[in-house]
């Protein structure tokens, strides 16, 4: 069993910097997220996608940010159970938690952090007969390696901001020879700039617009080699391409999250916003997965909400200690 003082169930960004917070007060975090490795959404959704909003970095690729953030919490020493999904929570009779994962591997703590984001993600994938056929074999729901588009003919199809981001990406870098952007309406739901950029890259070719149309077809032998478009006025067109990107969204489900016992409400765990703890003393939730009146779903504050919540597990796992702030300006950061 691994004995630690708190237990982060999720390591995306507000779950990595919330070790910097418990390390600076000698508290020892370990880890636990169903991802192959750090970062959440970050680094398997979208690591390639610039940041805006994140202090002191004008812009900065999510990817870079948690490479960042492993960098900043190295001192302090986490733990990791990566590939692995938190189960269940008991109780112990020494007013500890035991968390057990899909795989059988049992943590111990006497708090819990639940930093999970927005839960399980699924994608939302259009209803085409045998679109599992060509799964990973040209259809893509997540771009993690944008290269390997390089030299391709691709189709993307969407018509929010994580469609026109990624199609403005590949034109603006010069990575696919062809870039098709496939939406069923003749107007995009994206940022104002984004939808000028996109029509400015399609004026001077490197970007072909196929609106009011979808695509209701995929073809291909061993992989993806033709997709079917079912335009409004021109009929089916059947277009060569090597992939094929549906851009529908993803689904959130809080998954396991929903039956441990939380308040849960608006798919999300309500929390005190004096320290962010929920119903169940010893257990906070922070970041995306929680829910409270004026709730912003910004990585910016989930750093803060981590930062506030372990403040209140230092009381609670040591009441007898006094906790006085040093800034880290005076301090420095002292490492374990």
């Amino acid at each position: 069993m691994i004995q630690t003082d708190i237990i982060i169930i999720g390591a995306g960004p507000v779950g990595l910097f919330t070790v910097f917070e418990a390390g600076l007060l000698k508290l020892r975090c370990h880890l636990i997220d169903s991802l192959p490795q750090p970062g959440g959404q970050c680094s398997e959704i979208y690591p390639k996608k610039p940041i805006y909003d994140i202090p002191g970095f004008p812009s900065i690729l999510a990817g870079d940010l948690i490479d960042n953030l492993m960098e900043q919490i190295n001192p302090f020493q986490p733990g990791f159970t990566l590939g692995e999904s938190a189960v269940t929570i008991d109780k112990t009779e020494d007013e500890q938690f035991i968390v057990t994962t899909n795989k059988g591997t049992t943590h111990k703590a006497p708090v819990i952090m639940i930093a999970g984001g927005l839960g399980v993600f699924e994608p939302r994938k259009p209803p085409i007969e045998n679109l599992a056929q060509f799964e990973d074999k040209g259809i893509e729901y997540i771009i993690k390696d944008p290269q390997m588009y390089q030299d391709k003919h691709v189709v993307i199809a969407g018509g929010g901001d994580s469609a026109l981001d990624w199609a403005i990406y590949l034109a603006d870098n010069n990575i696919a020879t062809e870039i098709s952007l496939v939406h069923r309406r003749s107007s995009f739901r994206g940022h104002l700039d984004s939808v000028q950029r996109v029509m400015d890259l399609a004026d001077i070719g490197k970007i072909k617009l196929i609106t009011e149309a979808e695509v209701i077809g995929v073809r291909g032998f061993e992989k993806l080699e033709h997709v079917v478009i079912k335009h409004k006025t021109e009929g089916e067109i059947i277009k060569e391409t090597d992939h094929l990107i549906p851009l529908f969204g993803l689904k959130p489900a809080l998954g396991p999250i929903a039956s441990w016992g939380l308040d849960i409400a608006k798919n999300a765990i309500q929390v005190d916003i004096l320290d962010y703890s929920t119903n169940i003393p010893g257990i906070y939730a922070i970041g995306d997965v929680n829910t409270y009146e004026n709730k912003l779903k910004l990585i910016l504050c989930g750093f803060h909400e981590g930062t506030l919540a372990v403040q209140s597990a230092f009381a609670r796992i040591h009441p007898e200690k006094k906790n006085v702030l040093k800034y880290t300006t005076v301090n420095g950061v002292n490492g374990f």
